[in-house]
């Protein structure tokens, strides 16, 4: 009949899970998950902010299709009215639902998370979301705060709980539901942490003692960075806790010992994130479902910690744009099991990790997630768009990437060793292209997120396994044109030599080959 699919989305984290090889993080049931799983080390996502990443992934199009760079245009109003990926399951049988943050609420999804296009039931959003930004953090002084670091007294809070506390409840609410009446479900599960405000119940700091925390391996601007590359970090700034340090815009760097606080409360908000993932899962366990269930876990984006000088997205660094993405596949991924695949393991007293059951470097994008998933579930999969596509319904820009899941590496290592045609290996070569605006040439209050018409600039982004290039153009947001004959400003890092993108050698380097490539 077909797999039932469980697809969870993360606010923010980029991939510091034990899984990735992070040998701080405590995160056993995300392990636990990826010991079964095809996990890919290289997915990148589009946009490297919320709505246009998310849009993005859940309509299979790229944001130059969805034409939302920012958080302000319904795609089926002012693009096209593209089918989404809940929908099409939703049109093929299954019940769809959507629990947390899914779709980024407002007019990007039509203040309805796009219901009823895409949901068979209204989404359900957690009560406690509405007091993520309120004064909620006890200072020193014992005064209440909206402060970007705010582990907190759970009990304390409004209703005694936080949202994604809620929002694990209502999906293993649902679960029981969808247990009783054997429908095919296709269930996906946003949950807000590790974004800003870092808000977690505050016995997660126990697990990481500040003298177990590090800085970022190259907390500094970068000397070749062009200036329309860096993002200031406003949405930080305006956090009372930030606030007080003044810190001199827009380069001025945090002091260190707040640096290793922001540091610590992410990983902090990252085992919390892993416990809810792990009571998720284990209600899979507990109501039969996890060998007739396809898991996929994944994130809109990354999240800088002070690397480059720069804190949160907005940018199109690897730290911004690379994401976790497994696809835990019941018969492909591992061979069906007994009735317990996902045993809860708690980050207080659970060691020893577990590795993943197939890993793939090869580089692959978030816009292919629709169409894996499709192919996956055994439905058609959606045909890949023409060029220009804004009157197509039904289409995909991002091929799936099944077919990465039964390669070893082996062969890979030897298929790049055979490569005697620059051409034909570029051709096989994997991508991924991600994009980011600005406002202007130089860091502004609005550069990290400017709204369309204020947008001057695009910086379009390509990763390839061996370097990223980047190129800054002239951009019209009136009639959604980038000029690539109008470059503001190049980046060049090549990955065996600079694996943290600090070194740009754009300006010294000869890249018609890398310019060609990109218009491609």
């Amino acid at each position: 009949d077909g797999m039932n699919v469980l697809l969870i989305i993360v606010d923010d984290l980029r991939p510091v899970l034990g899984c990735y090889g992070d040998k701080l993080v405590k995160s056993p049931n995300i392990d636990q998950l990826a010991s079964q799983s095809m996990v890919f080390s290289n997915a990148y996502a589009q946009q490297a902010v919320c709505a246009p990443s998310r849009v993005s992934f859940l309509t299979g199009r790229r944001p130059d299709t969805t034409r939302l760079y920012d958080f302000y245009s319904y795609w089926r109003v002012h693009a096209g009215n593209y089918s989404t990926m809940p929908q099409y399951f939703k049109e093929n049988g299954y019940v769809t639902l959507s629990v947390g943050k899914v779709f980024h609420p407002g007019i990007s999804s039509n203040y309805s998370d796009d219901y009823p296009y895409s949901w068979s039931i209204p989404p359900f959003h957690p009560s406690a979301e509405k007091h993520e930004n309120d004064k909620t953090c006890r200072g020193k002084d014992g005064k209440l705060y909206a402060n970007l670091v705010c582990p907190v007294n759970v009990t304390e809070m409004p209703g005694e709980t936080l949202p994604d506390i809620q929002s694990t409840e209502e999906a293993i609410h649902l679960l029981n539901i969808m247990k009783t009446n054997r429908q095919k479900f296709f269930l996906a599960v946003g949950y807000h942490k590790p974004h800003i405000p870092l808000r977690y119940p505050q016995e997660f700091l126990k697990l990481y003692p500040l003298e177990n925390i590090t800085l970022a391996p190259d907390p500094w601007v970068p000397k070749k960075l062009p200036s329309v590359a860096y993002n200031p970090w406003m949405d930080i700034r305006q956090r009372d806790d930030v606030k007080a340090l003044n810190v001199s815009f827009p380069y001025g760097a945090l002091p260190d010992d707040f640096q290793l606080q922001i540091r610590q409360s992410y990983y902090a908000a990252v085992s919390y994130l892993d416990v809810q993932v792990g009571l998720l899962l284990n209600a899979l366990d507990n109501v039969g479902l996890s060998n007739s269930t396809i898991v996929v876990f994944t994130a809109d984006h990354g999240w800088s910690l002070g690397e480059h000088g720069e804190w949160a997205k907005y940018s199109n660094f690897d730290v911004a744009t690379r994401v976790p993405l497994m696809f835990y596949v019941p018969g492909m991924t591992t061979s069906l099991q007994g009735a317990r695949v996902f045993p809860y393991l708690d980050p207080f007293s659970h060691i020893g990790g577990s590795a993943p059951q197939g890993q793939s470097k090869k580089v692959v994008e978030l816009v292919s997630l629709f169409s894996t998933l499709a192919e996956l579930a055994g439905l058609e999969i959606p045909p890949v768009c023409p060029e220009m596509s804004f009157g197509v319904v039904l289409c995909t820009e991002g091929r799936s990437i099944v077919h990465y899941f039964n390669v070893s590496e082996r062969m890979v290592e030897e298929d790049k060793e055979g490569c005697d045609n620059t051409d034909r290996c570029f051709r096989e070569e994997s991508f991924a292209f991600s994009q980011y605006p600005r406002p202007a040439d130089i860091p502004q209050w609005n550069s990290d997120k400017p709204k369309l018409k204020d947008i001057r600039i695009m910086g379009y982004s390509m990763r390839t396994i061996d370097y990223r290039y980047t190129l800054w153009v002239q951009f019209d947001p009136n009639n959604f044109s980038a000029n690539f004959e109008d470059v503001h400003a190049g980046e060049l890092y090549m990955m065996e030599y600079d694996p943290n993108q600090d070194y740009n050698i754009y300006y010294n380097t000869s890249h018609g080959w890398f310019f060609k490539k990109i218009l491609d």
